[in-house]
């Protein structure tokens, strides 16, 4: 694809690295063929983090924080929980005798990552890792480090708001908290941040223009850019933005001022 020509700083809150030998095409998620992508396309900073996994993932994460020196990553560490998500009677049944083993993080690992310096912020994904256990919720509140969270149809909006809201961290909703193409879920999304202060959106795979243009418009400074790379080539994704009927004010605020508010290390 040909480089992008825009006058932003964008930095990218959604892309997924992979260590080689766990791609699925030769280059797809690679260091390389990322960073080069994101070039094409005006990114300057990107979060970075693993694709879903079997068992513990701790391996992935340190691979994820490596591939990440001396490259325009920040590593996000991934969390694995042991409740399930669901609201239902079934999901509180099943949560009362689950327990933590040693494929799921735990409090210290929390710590560990949070004081290590390679990581920036860390990430959930309820539906095919499990939800965090309130031992490990409060442990990510108190490092006070931003979370960002899936959500679905196994994970629905009201299910984020019950479940995370009410902790003291920056949560970002990936794809508006819809996934995949769920219009309905998406605005559901957007009106979450009618009533948290602490809560932002995230915008890949939001192929729809309205719920875009709405949730900028109405709230400007809680939108931030993800591409979904290498699911989607960058270009594709920057483009989505710069062509929606917005001022350029607010598109920096989608591109770069917004998650370098919540995330210093993206603003150097």
């Amino acid at each position: 694809m040909l480089e992008l020509e825009h006058g932003f700083r964008i930095v990218d809150s959604q892309v997924q690295l992979e260590p080689e030998r766990n791609r699925r095409r030769r280059g797809e998620g690679g260091p390389e063929q990322i960073e080069r992508e994101l070039h094409q396309a005006g990114v300057v900073r990107a979060l970075t983090m693993p694709g879903d996994r079997q068992g513990s993932y701790l391996k992935a994460n340190n691979g994820v924080a490596r591939m990440a020196v001396d490259r325009p990553f920040h590593a996000v560490a991934r969390v694995k929980g042991v409740r399930d998500p669901g609201g239902g009677t079934g999901s509180r049944i099943i949560n009362l005798t689950q327990s933590r083993s040693e494929e799921h993080t735990s409090p210290d690992d929390i710590e560990q990552y949070a004081y290590e310096d390679r990581f920036v912020a860390f990430m959930l994904n309820p539906q095919s890792d499990g939800l965090p256990d309130g031992e490990v919720l409060r442990r990510l509140e108190d490092v006070d480090m931003p979370v960002l969270t899936y959500g679905g149809r196994g994970f629905p909006p009201e299910r984020i708001e019950a479940t995370l809201l009410s902790y003291d961290f920056p949560l970002i909703l990936s794809h508006f908290g819809g996934y995949s193409l769920d219009r309905s879920q998406m605005l559901d999304g957007i009106e979450l941040l009618d009533q948290h202060d602490n809560c932002y959106l995230e915008t890949s795979y939001v192929r729809f223009r309205d719920p875009l243009e709405k949730a900028i418009m109405e709230h400007p400074s809680r939108v931030v850019f993800g591409s979904g790379a290498p699911s989607f080539h960058p270009n594709v994704a920057v483009m989505e933005i710069l062509t929606l009927d917005i001022p350029q004010d607010a598109m920096r605020k989608v591109f770069s001022k917004n998650i370098s508010r919540v995330i210093d290390a993206v603003a150097r």
